[in-house]
C-alpha cells in the first residue's frame, strides 16, 4: 500500500493517552464474519465534549499493506496494554428494576459495545432481588476481575460498594462487626447511572450520561474516595458515602411504602406528603470536629498517638434538641436538584464529613432552605441551619411515646428509625456511630473540582 493514500486526509495529531482501541479495517460482504479486503487501521479515541460529556471517535488510517498494518497494529496494542489502570476484565451488575426499568437497555445498547470495542471481558449479572449483588460479591472469585461495575441508581451502587468493602474485610480476616480500621476495597468500582437521582454519578462525572461513565471506566480514570462506616455499639451496619436522618429519611421510608407507584411519582408524592406532615426528630448529636494540625510530621505523629490514647474524649461536642433533618456526607453529593451539591463544602477525598443540622423551624422557612439547593444562594445561611466539618458523629434518637409515636408512620413495630444511606433505606433504633475513612475505595471517575461548572437548574421545589 502506498502511504500517500493516507495523506489525502487532513492531518491530525492523536495522543495515545486518549486512544482506547485499535482495529484492523476490512471490507466484507454481507454475512461475511472473517477475512475481507484490508483497508487500513481504525483508531478509537475518547474526546471531551460540552458539559463534561465524553464521547468516542473513530480515526481511519488507510493503508493496503498487510505487513504495514499488522506491524502498526501490534505496536499500538503494546502501547495500549501499557496503561496500567485500564481494566481488561470487569464484573458487571445490572439492576433491571431501577428508575424506569431502563438499566438493561442502557447497559446493552450504550455501555457493552464500548467495553467490547476496548477488548474488555465482562461477566454480567442481572440482579433478581435486593441483596443479590451483595451475596455474589461475598462469594465470587473477585481476583479474576480488574474492577466491578454497577448499572443502576444510588441504592444499587451503595449495595455494591458495601459488598466490595465487606468482602475486603473478610479477605483480610477482619471482624466484620468491628469497623474502626477497615482495609481498602481490592478493586475499583464503576458507576453507570440508571436511577432517578444518581448522586454518585453526578459527583464523579459532573453529569448523568452513560457513555461518559463508560468511557471513564474504559480509560481507567480512577479517583480515591472517602467512605463512612455506620455502626451500633455492637455491630457494623454498613459502608456508605452519605446519610440523612429526619426529613430525608422519612421521605425515603414513605416512598418505599408505595413501591407500586411509578418511580418519579412515588418520590414526588413522598416528598410532598412528608413536607405536609413535617415533624422534627428529637435526638442527641455527638461529633468530633476535624482537627487540622500545622505542626511538623514528628509532632503530628506524637499528637496523633496521644489523641488515640485519650480517645478524643475531650474534643467531642454535643448538641441536643429537635431537628428536622440531619445530613452526614463524606462526598459533595451533586445531583440535578442540587447542582452545587448537598454538601458543597466537602470533597471526594479530604478525609472529612460534612455534618448539616437543620433545627426545628416553620414549614415556610424549611421550604426556603430546600429551594436554595437549586440555585446559587447559600442554602446554609439560615439561623436554624448549622454546619460542621467532622471526623465522627454519633446520633442517638429519643424514642417517642404516647400519641406522637402512633402518628409516626416511619417507625416500625420495633421502634426503629429510618435512615437514608445513599438512597437506600436502613432502620435502626439504637445509637448510630458514623466514622469517615479516608480514600477507602477507588471509583472510576474524576474529581469534579477539575470539571466545568454544571449549569443544571431545577424548579421542582
Amino acid at each position: 500500500g502506498d502511504s500517500s493514500v493516507a495523506l489525502q486526509a487532513q492531518e491530525e495529531m492523536i495522543e495515545m493517552k486518549d486512544v482506547f482501541s485499535v482495529k484492523l479495517k476490512r471490507r466484507r460482504f454481507a454475512g461475511q464474519k472473517k477475512g475481507g479486503t484490508l483497508l487500513g487501521i481504525t483508531i478509537f479515541k475518547c474526546m471531551n465534549k460540552e458539559e463534561n460529556k465524553l464521547t468516542d471517535c473513530a480515526v481511519h488510517l488507510n493503508n493496503l499493506s498487510e505487513d504495514h498494518c499488522q506491524s502498526w497494529f501490534r505496536h499500538l496494542k503494546e502501547i495500549l496494554n501499557g496503561f496500567q489502570n485500564r481494566p481488561k476484565s470487569l464484573k458487571v451488575f445490572v439492576n433491571p428494576s431501577s428508575h424506569k426499568r431502563e438499566a438493561r437497555h442502557i447497559y446493552y445498547e450504550k455501555v457493552a459495545p464500548l467495553f467490547k470495542l476496548a477488548d474488555i471481558k465482562t461477566d454480567v449479572t442481572v440482579t433478581q432481588y435486593e441483596g443479590h449483588a451483595l451475596s455474589i460479591l461475598k462469594e465470587c472469585e473477585l481476583q479474576a476481575f480488574d474492577g466491578v461495575v454497577c448499572v443502576g441508581g444510588d441504592g444499587s451502587v451503595s449495595e455494591v460498594a458495601h459488598g466490595l468493602l465487606l468482602r475486603a474485610q473478610i479477605d483480610a480476616g477482619k471482624d466484620t462487626n468491628c469497623a474502626s480500621k477497615p482495609v481498602r476495597a481490592a478493586v475499583p468500582l464503576g458507576v453507570i447511572p440508571a436511577g432517578t437521582t444518581n448522586i454518585l454519578a453526578h459527583t464523579l462525572y459532573g453529569i448523568k450520561h452513560a457513555v461518559t461513565a463508560a468511557l471513564h471506566i474504559v480509560m481507567g480514570h480512577i479517583q480515591a474516595v472517602d467512605v463512612c462506616t455506620f455502626s451500633t455499639p455492637s455491630k457494623l451496619l454498613r459502608f456508605g458515602f452519605s446519610a440523612m436522618f429526619g426529613f430525608g429519611a422519612r421521605t425515603l421510608a414513605l416512598a418505599e411504602q408505595h413501591r407500586w407507584m411509578p418511580s418519579s411519582q412515588r418520590k414526588d408524592f413522598a416528598f410532598i406528603k412528608t413536607l405536609a406532615d413535617l415533624k422534627p426528630e428529637e435526638c442527641e448529636l455527638s461529633f468530633l470536629p476535624l482537627q487540622i494540625l500545622q505542626e511538623d510530621s514528628h509532632e503530628k505523629d506524637r499528637k496523633k498517638k496521644e489523641r488515640t490514647k485519650k480517645g478524643n474524649k475531650d474534643q467531642w461536642q454535643k448538641i441536643q434538641g429537635h431537628f428536622l433533618n440531619v445530613s452526614i456526607m463524606a462526598i459533595p453529593c451533586l445531583c440535578s436538584m442540587a447542582p452545587r451539591g448537598l454538601a458543597p463544602n466537602t470533597r471526594l477525598n479530604n478525609g472529612s464529613m460534612a455534618l448539616i443540622v437543620v433545627q426545628n423551624t416553620s414549614r415556610t422557612e424549611f421550604i426556603k432552605h430546600l429551594k436554595r439547593y437549586t440555585g446559587v444562594k447559600n442554602q446554609f445561611n439560615f439561623p436554624f441551619v448549622e454546619t460542621y466539618t467532622v471526623q465522627e458523629v454519633k446520633v442517638q434518637p429519643r424514642l417517642q411515646s404516647g400519641p406522637d409515636a402512633k402518628e409516626n408512620v416511619c417507625l416500625n413495630a420495633e421502634g426503629n428509625y429510618p435512615w437514608n444511606i445513599d438512597g437506600d433505606l436502613m432502620k435502626e433504633a439504637s445509637e448510630v456511630h458514623v466514622r469517615v475513612h479516608p480514600q477507602l475505595i477507588d471509583l472510576y471517575g474524576v474529581n469534579t473540582d477539575d470539571l466545568e461548572c454544571s449549569q443544571v437548574t431545577c424548579n421542582c421545589i
